[in-house]
C-alpha cells in the first residue's frame, strides 16, 4: 500500500501562542489531519503564513519519498 506524500491540517493558532516559538518554548505543533492522523510538524514550517491574528486556516504538508518535510501550502 503506497502511503500518501501529504497532509492536510486546519490550525487556528493564536499570534500569543505562536509567540512561544519564538521565546524557544515551543517547537513542534501537534494536531489531527482532516482524515484523523495525528500529525506533528516543526512549528517553524508555519512561519510564512504568521499575520497579526496568528495562524489560521487550512495547509497542505507535502513529504519527500523518504517522509522528511518538503513543503507547506495553504490550501
Amino acid at each position: 500500500m503506497k502511503r500518501s506524500r501529504n497532509i492536510i491540517v486546519s490550525l487556528n493558532i493564536p499570534a500569543d501562542e505562536y509567540l512561544r516559538v519564538y521565546s524557544g518554548v515551543a517547537r513542534t505543533v501537534v494536531t489531527h489531519s482532516i482524515d484523523g492522523r495525528s500529525v506533528r510538524f516543526p512549528a517553524n514550517i508555519l512561519q510564512p503564513f504568521v499575520t497579526r491574528e496568528g495562524i489560521r486556516g487550512r495547509f497542505c504538508i507535502f513529504f519527500t519519498e523518504e517522509g522528511k518535510f518538503d513543503r507547506i501550502e495553504r490550501v
